[in-house]
């Protein structure tokens, strides 16, 4: 590198990169880790315990308001913060000396009184998950009020359904869609449901006994929890670390989810399927050397989230496994797992909903591709109508062997089963129904519109930003 222009070397994550990190992270979950914003937090849950303190005079309430209002990231020094870590090894002691020295007065005195360094970190990082959620519930609702629209435009729109890659029975394709649906809304609910059970303050002192709290500890629990928009737990949970397991597990659930729509946006934009096709602008370039491309790279990215998503469970998972009262082998572990699979997931959200809403859906190719295998996707309603007749699984026999010298011979599996013996005892109108798919989509349109109803019962009960604390920082 030349000396002119020498560099800090500042990002080295592809989340924090300067070209590359709107891909991998959002705006938003840059904003819930941000670095300096770690500190606010930290900061903000020191105040709570401060203030609350202060109301139940177990700390003097003149200083619970000195303590509160020194704790903004602008008052604080954090190149001492920095040197501090260096010097004392320790995580928080380093701020919480900085942040002594800048509450007026002796109030600082009465700063992280009773509580232990996890007690603030897993609050803060409680608060950081809180956050997450109400970004997802936001973002999946959006992606199901556009899945609900598209879902219920195509309820009866024709489309070949595929099974292990291969054509099987004509499907609306409203259903198919339903099915993003759906899985979207489940994992929602499951994000909903998780909320209370993972978003647990922490305030229970070195072992979890809250002995430096005295007599007054689980009222001052109550009303810290309350302070920060958190649960309070019934007890101490230093090693009990299955709720930031379940977090991460559950998060990266959603991504996963995410990229299978992505991927298969992606295969039915194929031109040899041409189904659907992805939103594009002029200016998007698919590659260096070939100008015609247009590549999925939204879906791709999507797929991508999704895979780094899923390898940050297996690290939430092993942080479960800690020793005795306390280990800080579980924290660092999720102080990287519980980012990253945020980052990750929010991207991926992000990009399914920008592809959703620039989705089109060309119906035409979907019948065409639907009527190039009519005769073969007859097979089942062929065999059901023939087993009335001479019983299903004798049926399955005879159709299967006409339809696997269809496939052998090249002949035309319609004329084949016009000339059988046996199926002459349908009559001609009946197989002029059963060789037309449209007529052949079971119950398509009513399982599509049963859970476009739901999904918008789920949508209209979304978060905004008025349903919980904001982060300003």
């Amino acid at each position: 590198m030349s000396s002119e222009h020498p560099c800090g070397h500042d990002r080295s994550h592809i989340v924090d990169s300067a070209f590359y990190g709107h891909r991998y992270s959002t705006k938003a979950s840059r904003r819930i880790f941000c670095d300096r914003c770690r500190y606010q937090r930290w900061l903000d849950v020191e105040a709570a315990l401060a203030l609350e303190q202060g109301a139940l005079g177990i700390i003097p309430a003149d200083a619970a308001e000195l303590i509160a209002a020194a704790a903004r990231i602008e008052r604080i020094d954090l190149s001492r913060v920095r040197e501090e870590i260096r010097k004392t090894s320790h995580s928080l002691v380093g701020l919480l000396r900085v942040f002594q020295d800048a509450c007026e007065g002796q109030s600082g005195e009465f700063v992280h009184y009773g509580a232990t360094t996890q007690d603030i970190q897993d609050t803060a990082q409680s608060v950081q998950m809180r956050d997450v959620l109400d970004e997802l519930d936001r973002l999946l609702a959006a992606i199901a009020a556009r899945l609900a629209d598209l879902a219920d435009e195509h309820a009866e729109t024709v489309a070949l359904g595929r099974t292990h890659a291969q054509p099987a029975l004509p499907i609306g394709f409203g259903l198919k869609v339903a099915g993003w649906l759906d899985e979207v809304v489940r994992n929602g609910e499951r994000l909903r449901g998780m909320r209370e059970r993972v978003c647990a303050a922490q305030l229970f002192g070195g072992v979890g006994t809250m002995a430096g709290f005295g007599d007054q500890a689980l009222e001052l629990l109550e009303g810290f929890s309350g302070r920060l928009g958190l649960s309070a737990p019934r007890m101490g949970w230093h090693v009990a670390r299955d709720r930031v397991a379940e977090f991460v597990s559950g998060v990266a659930i959603t991504a996963g989810t995410m990229g299978r729509i992505a991927d298969e946006v992606r295969i039915l934009s194929r031109p040899e399927f041409g189904e659907v096709e992805t939103g594009w602008r002029h200016g998007q370039v698919g590659s260096s050397t070939m100008p015609h491309k247009r590549n999925p790279e939204a879906c791709e990215q999507a797929v991508v989230m999704a895979r780094l998503a899923a390898a940050t469970v297996n690290v939430g998972l092993a942080a479960m496994s800690g020793d005795h009262e306390r280990d800080s082998r579980s924290l660092r572990l999720e102080w990287a797992c519980v980012p990253d699979v945020a980052h990750y997931t929010l991207s991926s959200c992000e990009i399914v909903l920008s592809i959703v809403s620039g989705l089109t859906v060309h119906t035409d190719r979907l019948m065409e591709n639907t009527q190039v295998v009519a005769a073969e996707i007859a097979s089942e309603r062929l065999m059901l109508a023939l087993g009335q007749h001479l019983g299903k699984q004798t049926a399955h026999e005879q159709v299967y062997e006409l339809s696997q010298q269809a496939r052998s011979s090249g002949a035309p599996l319609e004329q084949l089963v016009r000339e059988n013996d046996n199926i002459r005892l349908l009559d001609a109108l009946e197989l002029d129904r059963i060789f037309d798919p449209p007529s052949y989509l079971g119950k398509s349109a009513a399982l599509t519109r049963r859970t476009v109803a739901e999904a918008r019962e789920f949508v209209a009960t979304a978060r905004t930003p008025e349903d919980g604390p904001e982060d300003t920082h």
